[in-house]
């Protein structure tokens, strides 16, 4: 075991404070210690100062750096930031299209792909026209068949007026022999009368002057007839033709239906959320598929009813998408909807109760995004986004003017994507 004198004299001992070794208590058999080597003693107190300095110096710069941060993030504040009203609820939406079957039948093809883009016109799915041909076949015989029904009761008022003419000239035959009976029967009177004539020959004239006036009767009676029968055939050929135009109503109806066979795309948009595949069968009114219309983007930010005060149609908005984070947007108001969620929610609340918890209502505000910014197609409906609004007067007063420029046109401040 070693012994306490046997310790090399390199042991490091503590220093006291002016840099001295301390002190050892002599033992026997220890080395002297003024026999140990010098060490060589730094000057703390003049690091400290310059540690002090340093340290003095850094926290003067951080101060001052605060204060000019501050007074540039008070100032600018006191300039835009208080103009400035903020909400995360708020989404992207569009006025999306439900296309809808209005008939009833099989589908055979659906030739759009999923989230396909498509334009107005485009067939979006078909179903089976068979037994809708057939119909408005069968429609357009009966239209055929009534048509042929009102010319023919159209050449028969033709025939009638020709009797009715014909009755017409026997009326006025009919009238010159009773004038040729009455002249006759007044010569043969006369003759009696001087008694030149016979009793015979004068009651002859008076049977064929009677005769004669039966005839008149008769001619008239059958031209009142033909006139009454042409005024029948015309009242059964107006019938005929609205009976003709009810048939060409139901083969309108029919044709209809058998268009309705191809289902169209309404709008332009994108393909999505098909509801049915081939073969499928599906009711009138059954959902097929939505057309969302990209180009026509908007977003509906949910305001606290305390943060509507000084928002107004026009102002100009400053939109950050959370899926577009490097990209910057900037829109308009461009309404202020008329009462908050809640009233046009299928069970709106009815305050008038005993218990009752107040609640800052939100409402939707409506923020134009710019055409030439939809037009890329980044933004889709239900994305979160972050609007700002600014309400400065001098700023809300520009944009106002600007509105009827901004929705024509599509300028570089309104807009683009950065």
């Amino acid at each position: 075991m070693f012994r306490e004198q046997d310790r090399e004299p390199s042991q490091s001992y503590p220093l006291s404070t002016d840099g001295r070794l301390p002190e050892q208590p002599s033992t026997e058999g220890r080395r002297d210690v003024a026999t140990l080597p010098a060490v060589a003693s730094p000057k703390p107190a003049s690091i400290g100062r310059r540690l002090s300095l340093g340290r003095r110096s850094l926290i003067a710069g951080a101060a001052a750096l605060a204060i000019v941060a501050g007074g540039g993030f008070a100032a600018n504040w006191w300039v835009n930031g208080r103009y400035v009203i903020s909400t995360d609820d708020a989404y992207v939406r569009a006025h999306n299209t439900t296309l809808a079957s209005k008939i009833s039948g099989y589908v055979e093809s659906v030739p759009i792909a999923d989230n396909a883009t498509v334009h107005a016109g485009d067939v979006i799915a078909t179903i089976d026209p068979g037994d809708y041909r057939l119909a408005a076949d069968a429609a357009r015989d009966k239209v055929a068949t009534q048509q042929a029904t009102v010319e023919r009761i159209g050449r028969q008022v033709v025939a009638q007026q020709a009797n009715i003419d014909q009755a017409k000239a026997q009326f006025v035959s009919a009238q010159a022999m009773a004038k040729k009976t009455q002249l006759e029967l007044d010569r043969q009177q006369a003759l009696a009368a001087q008694k030149f004539a016979s009793q015979q020959t004068l009651e002859q004239a008076q049977a064929n002057r009677d005769q004669a006036v039966a005839a008149v009767d008769g001619a008239q009676a059958a031209t009142d007839a033909a006139t009454a029968n042409l005024d029948v055939l015309k009242a059964q050929q107006q019938e005929a033709a609205r009976t003709l135009d009810e048939l060409k109503t139901a083969l309108a109806k029919a044709e209809r239906d058998l268009s309705f066979t191809v289902i169209r795309a309404p709008v332009d948009g994108v393909f999505s959320n098909r509801a049915v595949q081939t073969g499928d069968y599906v009711q009138t009114g059954q959902r097929v598929a939505s057309l969302v219309p990209l180009d026509d983007v908007y977003v509906d930010a949910n305001f606290k009813e305390t943060q509507l005060e000084r928002i107004r149609p026009g102002q100009p908005v400053s939109i950050s998408v959370d899926a577009l984070p490097d990209h910057a947007i900037a829109g308009r108001v461009a309404s202020l909807s008329p009462a908050s969620g809640a009233v046009f929610s299928l069970l709106p609340p009815d305050n008038a109760t005993g218990n009752f918890t107040k609640i800052v209502q939100r409402l939707p505000v409506r923020i134009d995004v710019p055409a030439s910014v939809a037009a890329k197609q980044m933004l889709r409906p239900g994305m979160s986004v972050v609007v700002s609004v600014n309400t400065k007067p001098a700023k809300a007063a520009a944009a106002s003017a600007a509105t009827t420029a901004w929705a024509g046109q599509d300028t570089a401040s309104t807009a683009l994507i950065r």
